[in-house]
C-alpha cells in the first residue's frame, strides 16, 4: 500500500492540496455564504435570488479562457503567472466584500461578488490547466484525488464554518476577512509550483488561441464519441442527485436537521474518502478499466436510494445510502477529472479543459426540470431505477472508446482522423448552426426580459430548432466515429 500511497507525499501532492483548497474557497463566499448574510440583514428575497446569477461565471468561463492560453504574464511563466494573478484578485476582492454591508450598499456588494466569481472561475482555468500540463498520466488519477480534498475541504471551511464563525464570534466582515487571508497559502503553493514544459507551441494570437483547440480537438478521431461520453458517463449519478434533498425529506419522511448532517456531513465525508480512494486504484488501473470499474459502481449505488423508497423509515439505512452513494461519486470524479486532463493538448489545455468541464456539466444543469417531471409520472422507487438505467449510454460509449482511450494513454498523442472527411464537416456545419439558433434564441429571451416584444412567438421553435440541429450534428458524428472505428481497427498503427 505505501507504493500506491507514495504519490500522496510528493511535492506536487502538497501544491495540488493547497491549489484545491485555493480553488473551492471563493465558492460558497459569492453564493451560500453571501446569501445568509443578506438573508440575516433583510434584504428581500428577490434580490436574494437574482445574486445567484453570480455563478454564471463558473459555467461560462470557457469565453475567456483562450486570453489564458495566449497570453502570459511577464512574471512566473503563462500558468503560475495568471495564478498568482487571479489569487491577488480574489484577495483583494474578499477583503472589500467584508467592508460593504448587502443592506446599505447593495450594488457595490453586487459588482464585488461578479468580480470575485469572475477571479475564481479565472483561477479554476489556469488550474486545471497547470495540473493538466505538469501531472503524467499515471499521476492524474491521484492529482483528481487530492485537488477533490482540497477543493472540498474549502468549501466546507467558506460554507458551514463561516456561517458559524460569523454568527457566534467574528461577525460577517471579519469572517470575509479571514478567508481572505485563508487564500495565502495558495499564494505559497503558486510560488513553490514548477512552471509546465516552455517548450510546448503556444497559439500566436488570439484568433488561433480560440479556433485552434477546436479545430485540434475536432480532427481528432472518435472526436464526437469522447463528446458524447463527456456528457453521458455521469448522467445516472446527476440524475440520483439532483432531487436528493427533497427525496429524503418528503418522499421518505426523514426531518430536515437529520438529512442536513447525513446528506452534507457524512456526504462531504464519503466524498473525499472515494477521490483519495479512486486515485489511489488508478496508479494501478488503465484509464479505461478505473472509468468503467467507477462508473458501474456509481450506477449500481444508486440501488441505495430505491431501496429507501420501499421500505420503512430508519436513519442508519438514509446514512448507508448516503455514503455508499457519495463514496461511489467520488471515485467516479477522479476517473473522469484525469480523462477531461488526458483529452487536453498542453499547448491550449486552459481553453480545452474549460470547455469540456463545460460540457460535462451540460446532464447536471439540464436534468433537474426532467427529473421532477419523471417523479411525478413515475414515482420515487421507479424513478431510482431509472437513474440506474440511465449510467448504461455513458458506459456503452466507454466500451466503444476503449481503443481511443488506451492509445492516448500510453502514447500521449492523439489520433488522426482520416475518413469521411466531407462527413463530418457537414455534422460540424449542422452543430454550430445549431449552438448559433440557441444563441438567438437566448439573445431574443433576454430582450424580451429586457421589455422588447419583438417575435415572441418564435422563442419556443428557435430553442427547438437550435436542439434538434445540434443533437442532428452531435448523432451523425458519433455515427460517422463508429464507422470509422469499425475501419480501422488498430488504432494504434495510425498516429502522426
Amino acid at each position: 500500500m505505501n507504493h500506491y500511497l507514495r504519490i500522496f507525499t510528493q511535492k506536487n501532492a502538497a501544491v495540488l492540496l493547497l491549489l484545491g483548497f485555493a480553488s473551492g474557497l471563493p465558492l460558497a463566499l459569492t453564493a451560500g455564504t453571501l446569501q445568509a448574510w443578506m438573508t440575516v440583514e433583510n434584504v428581500d428575497l428577490k434580490t436574494i435570488g437574482f445574486f445567484s446569477l453570480v455563478g454564471q461565471a463558473y459555467v461560462f468561463k470557457f469565453l475567456w479562457s483562450p486570453m489564458m492560453d495566449r497570453f502570459t504574464p511577464p512574471f512566473l511563466g503563462r500558468r503560475r503567472g495568471w495564478l498568482l494573478v487571479t489569487q491577488v484578485a480574489l484577495i483583494a476582492g474578499i477583503i472589500a466584500m467584508g467592508f460593504m454591508q448587502p443592506s446599505r450598499d447593495l450594488t457595490l456588494m453586487a459588482a464585488l461578488a461578479v468580480l470575485v466569481a469572475f477571479c475564481s472561475a479565472s483561477q479554476d482555468i489556469v488550474f486545471d490547466a497547470w495540473k493538466t500540463d505538469i501531472l503524467p498520466a499515471e499521476e492524474r488519477g491521484s492529482g483528481a484525488a487530492i485537488t477533490v480534498l482540497g477543493y472540498r475541504l474549502a468549501m466546507l471551511i467558506s460554507g458551514g464554518l463561516a456561517l458559524w464563525l460569523a454568527d457566534r464570534y467574528l461577525g460577517w466582515q471579519m469572517t470575509y476577512w479571514l478567508m481572505a487571508l485563508m487564500m495565502v497559502p495558495g499564494i505559497i503553493a503558486t510560488f513553490l509550483a514548477k512552471e509546465p514544459d516552455t517548450l510546448i507551441s503556444t497559439p500566436h494570437s488570439l484568433r488561433q488561441a480560440v479556433i485552434d483547440p477546436l479545430r485540434d480537438f475536432f480532427q481528432r478521431n472518435n472526436a464526437w464519441l469522447l463528446i458524447t461520453l463527456i456528457i453521458l458517463y455521469k448522467l445516472g449519478d446527476a440524475f440520483a442527485a439532483s432531487l436528493t434533498t427533497t427525496f429524503l425529506i418528503r418522499g421518505v419522511g426523514f426531518n430536515a436537521g437529520d438529512v442536513g448532517l447525513v446528506n452534507k456531513t457524512l456526504g462531504l465525508i464519503a466524498t473525499i474518502i472515494g477521490a483519495l480512494y479512486g486515485g489511489v486504484l488508478m496508479q494501478r488501473l488503465s484509464l479505461f478499466r478505473a472509468l468503467m470499474l467507477f462508473g458501474l459502481l456509481q450506477a449500481v449505488s444508486n440501488f441505495g436510494y430505491w431501496l429507501l423508497a420501499i421500505t420503512d423509515q430508519r436513519l442508519w439505512s438514509m446514512a448507508s445510502a448516503v455514503f455508499v452513494e457519495n463514496l461511489c461519486g467520488g471515485m467516479g470524479t477522479a476517473a473522469f477529472v484525469a480523462l477531461l486532463m488526458t483529452l487536453c493538448n498542453r499547448s491550449f489545455s486552459a481553453t480545452q479543459f474549460a470547455l469540456l468541464s463545460a460540457l460535462s456539466a451540460v446532464g447536471r444543469v439540464y436534468v433537474g426540470p426532467a427529473a421532477g417531471w419523471l417523479v411525478e409520472l413515475w414515482g420515487w422507487p421507479t424513478f431510482y431505477a431509472f437513474t440506474v438505467l440511465a449510467a448504461l449510454p455513458g458506459l456503452l460509449l466507454l466500451t466503444l472508446c476503449r481503443q481511443t482511450l488506451d492509445a492516448m494513454q500510453n502514447s500521449g498523442e492523439f489520433l488522426p482522423r482520416t475518413l469521411y472527411r466531407k462527413g463530418y464537416r457537414w455534422t460540424r456545419r449542422l452543430f454550430t448552426a445549431g449552438c448559433l439558433v440557441i444563441a438567438l434564441w437566448l439573445c431574443t429571451l433576454a430582450l424580451k426580459g429586457a421589455g422588447f416584444e419583438g417575435f415572441p412567438d418564435l422563442l419556443p421553435h428557435l430553442f427547438e430548432l437550435g436542439i434538434v440541429l445540434a443533437l442532428l450534428g452531435v448523432m451523425g458524428g458519433v455515427i460517422l466515429d463508429y464507422w470509422s472505428m469499425k475501419k480501422t481497427p488498430n488504432p494504434e498503427t495510425t498516429f502522426k
